[in-house]
């Protein structure tokens, strides 16, 4: 390595973003840097809060002012120095975009080069008028289906949810979604005059009837006669089919509860007119290769490459839009596309489809999607910021992802890689570990400089990890209480399968990426059980539906958990504090207090959400936005409570020399020791604690939260209840994001709920948390449409002694075990 003094280092100076105290740090470029580290610690407030964050503010300072207003700008890092910093790219973990319309082909780009590839060399039909690519679009006018506007679905009511009983007369409520009260007497009024019966049952009722009453778009008048008991003079009353009625409350109606009610009769099915492509007819009868465009945005992109693969070097299928001019685009576009397929095919991402929308993408999809499309641009001479590449990816997709990284880097780029993979850290060039402890107890860089060097410093919690000895006790399994058996299950690329599940007992459910797990265990089974409990379905996929044979067992659950990685909350104010529910005992502790009682202030005075005890200036948020006309609005403390989101009134009650908004500034170790003896609190604290989360602090905003700590959170809070009966806790790859260390926190805490009699499935790709689980079911072979299979279960024993990509790693890892499970 060059001396620091030179060009081939960053140098780092004063670093305090967030928990960081005080750092001077020397990196070296044209390498790939690990930084490590437990959760909490400062790896990301140095490798994006700092170097990423510092990289931005100098290029948006390059800028016209008024351009800046249209980038989405990073605030300034608290920093004395940075030297020697190239330009930055950021590639974070992430969900995918919320809008409707962004899908894998939208993020690759490669969904405008097959536009092209339709325009310019698709097959039309005689007589057809050549299309622009924009017509192959369904986010573009010239392209969008008229009917669904381009988004594929039709929100309607059908038949079975207006009508759940049709056994009842119309008087008795058969249709469930007519409105109540006088209304509801008025519709049946209505019929009534009409002449059709309203007490008959439904089914006894004609079918053009039924059909009219539920469907129709008339609303004719008609005449009410007085009715004793109701009213008392006659009326004209206009007539709303059931369709209508719920149409028109989604579409008018002010009243929450009154949408809410109406959803209930509504579902999302595909669009009629367009199949649900969300294209015009004159674009789906274009065809390529044999295919029209939405029947190639279906295939898995292992299938698209071969199609593509067997015609690019052929003139076009049929009457092309242009002879050898359309020729020759076929083939260089075609080409092109090739290469950049091949790249997610290189980095495991072959099941993926470019229709599938990005909502459905896990982070780690996300991020290797767009890993891929840099390998493309061909940038040179920039910082490369990725947080922890490897999440989600099963140990058979982490080399070629390393691969890719070490590509980047050979093409004179830079690699700052958060990450907690060890395998990936053994990879690296250099490691900046951080620590040693989360929040205040980190932020100090405990080493810096080549991987091995780091094996002597005895601080570093990441080294006792890296540099193991190689022994790792595995538990006894334990006994399954009964099991779940669910035949012939059809969903995505799950057809046919059948798949036995134990109860009593902590399950892993493997598999490469797209291999079936996450619709196994959160669409599948969650849909399954909260039908048998009869509650409400998952509120992301409300019309849900799939197809399965018999279900047996489902009678042993009481009830249903499921912690994912969703925000515990969609503003800032939604807290840590206020979502596990100990806030509520927080408050009342300050109403309790004698200048609280003597001033009448009940709880509600210590709450920032309602006014009253907040501050009017922010209405409880602690900052307020500050508009510049030249320069993106940024925020900035409140000026009159300084952030502390209550009014001075408020801050002059405390418990125990300490304000309310002191309380929201503590940390949960803070508070656990400051509330140790109010059982209502300590028990909330204590089981944050237990799941590594004492460094965050009571009022930190949801959404500053990784998806990592919201499911801890949820965990905890979840813990901290009384437990009756047998609960099924489903989880998706809980150990993403964790530290080793922060991992065996998690694990005991399942093996807690499973000593108490519950269930715990998890998907999962870890090799420690699928060891130290009772039983493992595996998925595969592959991904995609190679992939729905279950191909071996039993203990983590068993599965090591088998075949396949899981049975490898998992017998790698159970070598390096000092005891052995026994069999279930």
């Amino acid at each position: 390595m060059t001396d620091s003094t030179t060009q081939g280092w960053v140098q780092v100076r004063g670093a305090r973003e967030h928990n960081l105290k005080n750092v001077d740090l020397d990196i070296p470029r044209d390498a790939v840097v690990a930084f490590t580290g437990v959760s909490g610690s400062g790896k990301s407030s140095l490798a994006f809060g700092t170097l990423y964050a510092e990289a931005q503010r100098r290029y948006f300072e390059s800028v016209a002012p008024y351009a800046r207003r249209l980038l989405n700008q990073v605030g300034a890092p608290d920093v004395d120095q940075i030297t020697g910093l190239p330009p930055a790219v950021a590639l974070q973990q992430r969900r995918g975009a919320p809008s409707s319309r962004s899908t894998v082909g939208t993020i690759t780009t490669l969904s405008n080069l097959l536009r092209m590839l339709y325009s310019r060399a698709g097959t039309y039909p005689a007589g057809a008028a050549h299309l622009a690519a924009e017509a192959f679009s369904p986010n573009t006018p010239a392209g969008a289906c008229p009917r669904c506007h381009g988004l594929g679905v039709v929100h309607d009511v059908t038949e079975e949810l207006l009508v759940p009983d049709p056994t009842l007369s119309i008087r008795d409520g058969a249709i469930a979604a007519w409105p109540g009260a006088w209304q509801g007497a008025n519709l049946r009024s209505i019929v009534h005059g009409l002449g059709i019966s309203i007490d008959k049952p439904w089914n006894t009722l004609p079918r053009k009837d039924q059909e009219w009453l539920l469907f129709t778009d008339e609303q004719p008048s008609v005449l009410i006669e007085p009715e004793r008991d109701r009213i008392d003079h006659g009326y004209y009353g206009k007539f709303w089919s059931a369709r209508s009625h719920v149409m028109h409350v989604l579409a008018q109606s002010q009243s929450e509860r009154m949408r809410e009610r109406a959803l209930r009769f509504v579902v999302s099915v595909d669009c009629p007119a367009c199949g649900g492509s969300g294209l015009r007819p004159e674009a789906l009868a274009v065809t390529y290769a044999g295919r029209s465009i939405a029947q190639m945005n279906t295939v898995p992109l292992a299938e698209l490459a071969a199609a593509l693969h067997n015609t690019h070097n052929s003139s076009t299928d049929g009457r092309g839009a242009g002879g050898s001019e359309a020729s020759e685009a076929a083939q260089r576009i075609a080409s092109d596309m090739i290469v950049r397929v091949n790249e997610l095919l290189t980095l495991g991402l072959g099941y993926l489809s470019l229709g599938r929308n990005s909502t459905t993408l896990s982070t780690g999809e996300s991020q290797r999607l767009r890993i891929a499309t840099q390998l493309r641009s061909g940038l040179f001479g920039v910082v490369y910021v990725l947080d922890e590449p490897s999440a989600g990816l099963h140990p058979a997709d982490a080399e070629p992802l390393l691969e890719v990284l070490d590509r980047l880097k050979d093409s004179g780029n830079t690699l700052f890689v958060v990450e907690h993979d060890l395998d990936v850290v053994r990879r690296a060039d250099w490691v900046v570990d951080i620590g040693p402890n989360a929040g205040d107890g980190g932020g100090r860089v405990l080493y810096s400089g080549p991987v091995d060097g780091l094996e002597g410093v005895t601080e570093s919690v990441t080294a006792q990890y890296l540099f193991a000895d190689n022994a790792h006790s595995i538990r006894t399994v334990r006994q399954p209480d009964s099991w779940i058996t669910i035949s012939d299950i059809t969903r995505h690329n799950l057809r046919g399968t059948t798949v036995e599940l134990p109860l009593g007992v902590m399950t892993a459910v493997t598999g490469v990426s797209g291999s079936g797990k996450s619709t196994l265990v959160t669409q599948v089974l969650a849909h399954l059980v909260r039908s048998q409990l009869g509650v409400a379905g998952d509120p992301d996929d409300p019309a849900l539906t799939l197809d399965v044979g018999s279900v047996s067992g489902l009678d042993a659950i009481d009830r249903l958990v499921v912690v994912d990685q969703r925000p515990i909350g969609r503003t800032p104010r939604s807290n840590l504090a206020t979502y596990t529910g100990m806030f509520d005992a927080v408050r009342k502790l300050f109403a309790a207090t004698d200048e609280a009682r003597a001033r009448r202030y009940g709880a509600g005075r210590f709450s920032f959400n309602v006014p009253g005890g907040r501050c009017d200036a922010c209405a409880g948020e602690g900052f307020v936005s500050v508009e510049l006309m030249f320069l993106p609005g940024t925020y900035a403390p409140c000026e009159v409570c300084h952030g502390a989101r209550y009014n001075a009134e408020t801050l002059e009650i405390t418990y125990r020399d300490t304000t309310i908004a002191d309380v929201l500034g503590m940390t949960v170790d803070t508070a656990a020791e400051f509330f140790a003896d109010v059982p209502s609190a300590e028990r909330s604290l204590r089981t944050l604690r237990d799941v590594g989360l004492g460094y965050l602090r009571l009022g930190q905003p949801a959404t500053e939260l990784s998806g990592g700590e919201a499911q801890r959170i949820k965990l905890a809070t979840e813990l901290q209840r009384a437990r009756r009966g047998h609960t099924l806790y489903l989880l998706d790859e809980p150990t993403a994001g964790l530290h080793p260390a922060d991992t065996r926190l998690l694990l005991d805490q399942l093996q807690r709920l499973v000593d108490a009699g519950n269930t715990v499935i998890l998907v999962e790709h870890d090799l420690p948390a699928i060891a130290d689980s009772d039983w493992v079911i595996d998925l595969g072979p592959g991904g995609g449409d190679a992939g729905g299979t279950v191909v071996a279960t039993g203990t983590p024993q068993h599965i090591a002694t088998g075949g396949g990509a899981t049975a490898v790693h998992v017998a790698a890892w159970l070598n390096r075990t000092t005891q052995t499970n026994t069999a279930i």
